[in-house]
């Protein structure tokens, strides 16, 4: 992938020194050391299990707090080749989706994209490296830590930049959904509690749109670029492969669980890319309507 043609997006915000790895509580300063030594003080001068009362501190702090301080953070260093490629494909998807909402009459708001390492706070709640990147509606954010791409290629054999670039595009796509109402949409549907989980569910058909708008990034990516190699494409379905819902339930469960599917199967997520990179029309990534997934 000849990701060095992309514009630099000036949206990404490098907050790896930030700190986002200690304990948080709701949007609030984190948890010190010293706080955390006094309620284990108290709680074997009391008698009281220290674990239960850490938890009490924390739930009444996570009832008292729902908004979040802003993520602290620099511009990525010009040196950092990670950060820059992330800059790239940022740019060209602010450039893709700029160009098709204009096309609709619309007008296309940039997310942020926030580096960070061990965890991270966002309006969304707390999130550890665990987590894997995600995109948060409350802040308009996208969030990443670096070394989830080490771990694609290490625990999922998902290597090569455009699976890292699909990685990212995917994320934005959740973004396009907050913009289209979309997302506002699902949150009034799970109020009303109607199905979220499973093979058929709302997460599963938000997921797999989110992969269409991917590919269809991907499409008007290449036409305006041709930056793409020989097995580009290769590595981003095998990515999508790689962390469908029965393959990750299949290693870590023994076996496949379709009632609890938040994301899709293997199949479905290589196929609703592969329906958004074969033309790149938003049109054809309703996912919503369709029967069959």
């Amino acid at each position: 992938m000849l990701w060095k043609k992309a514009r630099r997006s000036d949206n990404v915000v490098d907050a790896r020194g930030s700190g986002g790895g200690r304990m948080r509580i709701g949007g609030g300063k984190g948890l010190s050391l010293a706080a955390i030594a006094v309620v284990v003080v108290i709680g074997l001068i009391s008698g009281q299990d220290p674990l239960q009362i850490l938890g009490n501190v924390v739930n009444m702090s996570q009832q008292t707090t729902s908004v979040t301080a802003p993520t602290q953070g620099r511009a990525p260093a010009a040196n950092d080749e990670e950060s820059e490629f992330v800059r790239a494909v940022l740019g060209d998807t602010e450039d893709t989706w700029r160009a098709i909402f204009q096309q609709a009459g619309q007008q296309y708001q940039d997310p942020k994209l926030i580096l960070f390492r061990g965890g991270v706070n966002s309006a969304c709640g707390f999130a550890s490296s665990a987590t894997g990147p995600f995109y948060c509606p409350g802040d308009r954010q996208v969030y990443l830590d670096l070394d989830f791409f080490r771990e694609m290629e290490q625990r999922f054999a998902a290597a090569g930049d455009f699976a890292q670039a699909y990685v990212i595009a995917h994320e934005v796509g959740h973004h396009v959904q907050t913009l289209l109402g979309i997302s506002s949409r699902i949150n009034a549907a799970r109020q009303r509690g109607e199905r979220m989980e499973g093979d058929n569910g709302l997460l599963v058909r938000q997921e797999l749109q989110a992969d269409c708008l991917a590919g269809v990034w991907a499409y008007h990516a290449q036409q305006r670029l041709n930056w793409l190699e020989p097995g580009d494409v290769e590595e981003a379905l095998n990515a999508a492969n790689a962390i469908g819902d029965d393959r990750l339930q299949q290693q870590s469960r023994g076996r496949v669980v379709p009632d609890s599917f938040t994301h899709g199967t293997s199949e479905q997520r290589v196929r609703w890319f592969k329906m958004g990179f074969e033309g790149g029309q938003v049109g054809k990534c309703d996912t919503f309507k369709v029967a069959r997934l």
